[in-house]
């Protein structure tokens, strides 16, 4: 028989579930953050659009996750703002994610009570306020100068690009560029932008050159809300208000680890809790092995507190952001998800060369002006 607490937390879910029935429809790696652009650890982007994925270039990876679902290409990209999605206006506090509810304030154990229904985390974001970009993006460490992102606007296959405002694990901390007048000037360029906040990473992080920003065990939920605090005034400084999405990025690590991915996930709900109740949208980068696996776990376990929008890494397959087979099909949908698919490579267009990772996108931005 089901004990009264369990009773209560599945009324909460039914109610969490109706909500985002009425407030949206639901369509049913590797990879590395990039380091400086002279070192050997760079990390990965993709193209794509809401149309058929291009075809994928070279890079590092894992496995094809199968077939991608066929799409009708755009060029370069489509944004959809809220008012698209039906409803008046988005939530006046800037978000209140009905799919992806707080987790408490205190979550000693992440998991939920044996008999809950995990939540899909689903429902069209552009219902408390978010704008969709769907199309092709890449993301480089350093944001490139205004004049090479004039350049190649129009002329590549991009119509949105990731950029690295903050974090103290960030790869390129000195931005020769990136500034509130460059997101100004890319912005009625045409570009969506798309904001990594590279924080504290997981105590059992891979790669030996972000060990040193590893994360303390010893209150990483009170952690993960500062460093949240910091994402989102980091993004208002460059002139990205409420409403816009700051993914999250946490290089892969050893999940399978007890300890080190409750630690992980304690810090990533805090992180999530600190971003919303500032009115952004919460989103989570990592490898599609990795991080993402993990997160896909502890939903399924019936976590709470996760992110709004989910950006995987797997390298050399098809782009397409329904087919990564460590995501139920039907988890972080709508317009929840960005598959970087191509990572590393350098491109030129306009006679502007960069080296870039290449995403395909159907996920929240950032909202400019």
């Amino acid at each position: 028989m089901a004990t009264k607490n369990q009773m209560m937390r599945r009324a909460a879910l039914l109610s969490v579930a109706l909500a985002t029935v009425l407030t949206g429809g639901a369509v049913p790696a590797s990879g590395a953050e990039p380091a400086a652009p002279d070192s050997a650890a760079y990390r990965p982007a993709a193209p794509a659009a809401d149309g058929a994925p291009p075809a994928p270039a070279p890079g590092g990876g894992a496995p094809t996750p199968g077939e991608p679902a066929s799409r009708e290409p755009r060029e370069p990209g489509e944004t959809v703002g809220p008012g698209d999605a039906g409803s008046e206006s988005g939530d006046s506090r800037g978000l209140d994610d009905p799919a992806a509810p707080d987790a408490p304030a205190d979550p000693g154990a992440p998991g939920a009570d044996t008999g809950d229904q995990p939540s899909l985390v689903r429902g069209d974001p552009r219902e408390f306020g978010a704008q969709i970009f769907r199309g092709n993006a890449f993301d480089t460490c350093q944001a490139p100068s205004a004049d090479t992102m004039r350049a190649w606007h129009g002329t590549s296959p991009f119509g949105a690009v990731g950029v690295y405002i903050g974090g103290r694990g960030r790869a390129c901390p000195k931005q020769k560029h990136l500034s509130p007048d460059w997101v100004r000037t890319v912005d009625r360029q045409g570009w969506k932008l798309m904001p990594v906040y590279v924080g504290s990473q997981a105590p059992c992080v891979i790669a030996k050159n972000k060990r040193r920003f590893r994360m303390s065990d010893k209150d990483p939920y009170g952690q993960g809300k500062r460093e949240g605090l910091d994402a989102v005034r980091q993004a208002e400084k460059l002139g990205m208000g409420r409403n816009s999405a700051v993914y999250l990025d946490m290089e892969a690590y050893r999940y399978k680890q007890r300890k080190c991915a409750d630690t992980t996930l304690r810090f990533i709900q805090g992180w999530n809790s600190a971003v919303r109740a500032e009115g952004y949208v919460a989103g989570f980068y990592s490898s599609a092995d990795f991080g993402i696996a993990h997160l896909e776990k502890a939903r399924a376990a019936g976590a709470r507190g996760l992110p709004s929008a989910v950006w995987f890494a797997r390298w050399r397959t098809e782009p397409s952001v329904d087919g990564e087979r460590n995501l139920d099909p039907e988890a972080w949908q709508p317009h929840r998800r960005i598959h970087q698919h191509t990572g590393n490579v350098k491109r030129t267009y306009g006679g502007h060369t960069v080296q870039i990772d290449q995403n395909l996108v159907d996920a929240p931005v950032a909202v400019v002006g």
